[in-house]
């Protein structure tokens, strides 16, 4: 069978995998595609940060076995690349050239991927925005912080991408771009390379067109299969808190939409408030936040502080309100939060939670609201998000679903029977 080069962007990682497998395509004419694709929609979107054509056709002529070989990948810019510069979206790091790969990327190598470059991140994956564009919407955010991963998936510049999160830098920007984000359990990527924000949050995680594609992805990072699509009846939280006072027109109708056609396909949706200790864990999460940044960032505000951004300067400044006995305490709060989680999981197999409040938001000068990820970034609960709709203005809506801390393969095999919507895509195609 011949494929077009100017559709290998179009194809699933399974597709991908398996006409290179058949010998239909060479990792090299699939590097190939792709960097053409960042050639003609990088200078709109400004996804990729830094790239190099040549560099990534030697690495895909030297691809090696494995889950992912041959396939194209990028990396959010807070982590090392030996390849490429890595500047962690700060002008303090202009020009900065690891010696080592992360553990991440150098997982990647192992499983036969081929590094395409870095893409956009705000400044030290905080919400201070990238010049990244979303590419449904150019005038509208990408999301942050993961705004360059968002925006090269969802411009086919790149089958997948890392990204990270702490709040809900993964979740948001992919349901903002009309792909998928995948949060899983912390630690399931290694940190190391990772230049760290919160060390008890920051969790590596992907970016892809779908959730099939997640799924490939993550596993085939492993050196797994991927998971095959789960079946039966699941049982499925539909929790509300007071974060859904947040939500813009349109959200909460299309969740509920979204649950009625869960109980059409046969499974099992309850209604439930969120528990007061999870509430109170939300509201505490940015204080957690700051109190660790204020030190991981140290150097930096000791050295270079005028070189941070207003909003970044802002934050830290807050940092100084959070002494060494609330912080601690609020580590206790987070045990205590986490062992009620764990109880709604022993009567429920999924939570369905917003990704964000609505659909991107117009301008480029904020990322978006990051609240409805903090909770399960701080709990190290695996969250998988994706678009369920259409928004009022065209763009995509989207929720999340989380896990059990550890049951990553169980929340990508469910995940991958549920319905899904992207944009410009028919359901089929997915």
């Amino acid at each position: 069978m011949s494929i077009a080069q100017d559709s290998i962007h179009t194809l699933s990682i399974a597709d991908l995998t398996r006409a290179l497998e058949l010998g239909e395509l060479s990792p090299e004419a699939v590097t190939r595609a792709f960097l053409d694709r960042i050639e003609g929609l990088n200078k709109e979107l400004l996804a990729f940060v830094s790239w190099d054509a040549q560099r990534a056709l030697a690495a895909a002529r030297a691809a090696g076995p494995g889950r992912l070989h041959g396939i194209p990948y990028a990396v959010k810019d807070v982590i090392d690349t030996a390849d490429y510069p890595t500047e962690y979206g700060s002008p303090i790091y202009k020009g900065f050239q690891p010696h080592l790969d992360a553990a991440c990327v150098e997982m990647a190598r192992g499983n036969g991927a081929v590094l395409l470059g870095k893409v956009a991140t705000g400044e030290f994956a905080t919400q201070t925005p990238s010049a990244a564009r979303n590419p449904l919407r150019p005038t509208h955010t990408p999301g942050g912080s993961s705004s360059g991963s968002a925006a090269a998936v969802a411009a086919g510049m790149v089958p997948f991408a890392f990204g990270t999160q702490t709040t809900g830098s993964i979740v948001r920007p992919a349901v903002y771009c009309g792909v998928a984000g995948y949060k899983p359990t912390f630690g399931f990527f290694p940190a190391a390379g990772l230049k760290l924000l919160s060390p008890s949050q920051d969790t590596i995680g992907l970016i892809a067109r779908s959730v099939d594609d997640i799924a490939a992805a993550a596993m085939g990072l492993h050196g797994q299969a991927t998971v095959q699509p789960a079946r039966g009846r699941f049982r499925i939280c539909l929790l509300q808190s007071r974060q859904w006072d947040y939500l813009r027109a349109g959200m909460a109708e299309a969740i509920e939409e979204y649950a009625k056609e869960l109980e059409w396909a046969g499974h099992e949706v309850v209604h439930l408030r969120m528990p007061e200790a999870l509430e109170l864990a939300a509201v505490m999460q940015p204080r957690l936040f700051m109190y660790e940044a204020r030190r991981t960032l140290g150097n930096e505000l000791r050295d270079s502080p005028e070189k941070l951004s207003k909003r970044l300067q802002a934050r830290m400044a807050e940092g100084l309100t959070v002494s060494f006995d609330e912080y601690m305490a609020m580590r206790q709060q987070v045990r205590g939060a986490s062992n009620v989680l764990h109880g709604i999981f022993d009567e429920f197999d999924l939570i369905l939670y917003p990704a964000a409040a609505g659909e991107a938001d117009e301008g480029l000068d904020a990322a978006g609201d990051p609240r409805f990820g903090a909770l399960w970034s701080l709990l190290h609960a695996p969250s998988l998000s994706f678009p369920i709709a259409e928004g009022p203005t065209g763009l995509p809506l989207g929720i999340q679903f989380i896990a059990r801390p550890a049951h990553d393969t169980q929340l990508l095999a469910m995940a991958r029977s549920l319905p899904q919507y992207y944009p410009g895509r028919r359901p089929d195609e997915a």
